[in-house]
């Protein structure tokens, strides 16, 4: 357990009542930002976040207060501010509004195998500025504008503590590498990346080797120039295989968001939009094809959202979410599942001690199918194949969107032929998946995610992850940039 965590909380003092309960979650995030851009090494950014939630409910109310002031008295007021809110939510409850989780005990750790604090800033950024070289090579294309490399690692440590005597202390490494490529040729740029920012890990050094990130360099070079030159993409209805990187952002904003329970509850409605699934359609709607199946899973080794429970102290198991295109289970933490009476996951969480808990995507994943990449293409006679996710929207129910990618190829006879431009398409979640027709098998599956997951008000920034193979999809709205 971090001493410092447990110091802080020897100092909470809360006042014996049988009839009050509480809990105690204290947070702190380290970040450490190196980057290179144009060859030329930006600002080292670095800093520390630390405190505390206290929650409280008693005589059919909860609240919550956060304090960053963390001796015996500024915790104790934390306490008491959090009682008032309490009592005064009593009378203005939701419907199961004054469930307090009480966390179990046990404790999780991310296990590097090669801890970021073992190798030297100097160092890191050595590597940084020999990834940022290869993008130009012996002598740089005129068309090449711009070109970076950065390592973004938190290292975050969280204590959570119950009057019902559990206790949870869990430790988190993350790792995002992120590297791009711009060509412009004065009218047009087109930018090519490390998969946006989707290949982000917990772990340490070790998956820069395992992601192939220090020679990703000239690829993304060619390819942004290759872009500058090519076709915009076709438009029309057609066969669509979207690669893991696209695959990401398609199961984030078509799945995960419009199954939180939360949501589904109307609580989100004001920033980010509700949901057109509701809670009768559990255990009976069609969400996809036959061949999706999308699970929980907080269990992954080196996944960005694992951890053995989530922050109220649920444990954290694998779940079956869509099985052979049913819909299953809901993406809601205790607190929710008491609301909706609909069964959920232990995905209550926060994006740090300053946030109250809310339900989120956690991992995701889209489970392996049969086909190899070869025969994904192989099944396609007039299509496009789409990487890495560029711009998104989708509406107020999460159903209809339009998504953008960075790369595309067409597909002629059931083979990659020329680089398409500007690869677009857009559809209806609720017929979308409905149309998925192969799902790629296991030897095709990247673990992904992505940091920036928001939600809620006040905002919360969250790390979510998503595995996924490649998927083809039929009669596809595809269209380019024309």
């Amino acid at each position: 357990m971090d001493r410092l965590l447990d110091s802080i909380r020897d100092e909470f003092a809360p006042p014996r009542d049988a009839s009050t309960e509480w809990t105690l979650r204290i947070v702190r995030q380290r970040d450490e930002i190196l980057g290179v851009r144009r060859g030329v090494a930006e600002p080292y950014r670095h800093g520390v976040d630390l405190g505390a939630m206290v929650c409280v409910g008693r005589a059919g109310g909860v609240g919550y207060a956060a304090t960053s002031h963390l001796t015996r008295d500024g915790l104790r007021d934390a306490f008491d501010r959090a009682a008032a809110c309490a009592d005064g939510s009593r009378a203005n409850a939701v419907d199961g509004g004054d469930f307090l989780a009480q966390p179990a005990s046990g404790a999780y750790r991310t296990a590097p195998a090669r801890p970021w604090t073992t190798v030297p800033t100097s160092e890191k950024v050595s590597w940084l500025r020999a990834l940022s070289a290869s993008m130009i090579g012996d002598e740089r294309p005129t068309e090449l504008v711009d070109w970076s490399a950065s390592l973004w690692r938190s290292h975050v440590d969280m204590l959570l503590v119950g009057s019902g005597g559990g206790e949870v202390a869990q430790e988190f490494d993350y790792l995002v590498p992120m590297a791009s490529a711009t060509a412009s040729d004065g009218h047009d740029s087109q930018t090519r990346t490390f998969g946006g920012h989707a290949y982000a890990r917990q772990g340490g050094l070790e998956l820069l080797d395992a992601l192939a990130f220090w020679e990703c360099g000239p690829r993304l070079r060619d390819e942004a120039l290759e872009l500058l030159g090519a076709a915009n993409c076709p438009g029309g209805t057609m066969p669509v295989v979207l690669a893991p990187d696209q695959m990401v952002l398609q199961i984030h904003e078509s799945i995960g968001h419009p199954l939180e329970l939360d949501r589904i509850l109307g609580d989100e409605r004001n920033y980010a939009g509700g949901s057109f699934v509701t809670a009768e359609m559990f255990g009976v709607y069609r969400y996809g094809s036959e061949h999706l199946n999308v699970t929980f899973d907080p269990t992954v080794a080196g996944e960005l959202a694992s951890y053995g429970y989530d922050d109220e102290g649920q444990p954290a198991e694998r779940a079956d979410i869509i099985r052979g295109g049913i819909l299953l289970r809901a993406l809601g933490g205790a607190r929710s599942q008491s609301r909706a009476a609909v069964a959920g996951v232990a995905n209550s969480r926060s994006s740090g001690w300053s946030r109250p808990v809310i339900d989120r995507i956690g991992n995701l994943n889209l489970e392996p199918g049969r086909a190899t990449f070869d025969e994904l293409i192989a099944g396609v006679e007039d299509g496009v194949y789409m990487e890495t996710n560029r711009s998104w929207s989708i509406d107020d129910s999460r159903n209809k969107f339009q998504f953008g990618c960075e790369f595309g190829r067409r597909i002629r006879r059931g083979a990659l032929a020329e680089v398409v431009k500007n690869p677009n398409y857009r559809g209806v979640s609720s017929s979308f998946w409905r149309s998925l027709d192969a799902v790629g098998d296991r030897g095709t599956v990247e673990v992904l995610g992505t940091p920036y997951c928001g939600k809620g008000e006040p905002n919360q920034i969250i790390r979510v992850g998503h595995s996924s193979p490649p998927c083809r999809f039929r009669d596809v709205d595809v269209f380019g940039g024309d």
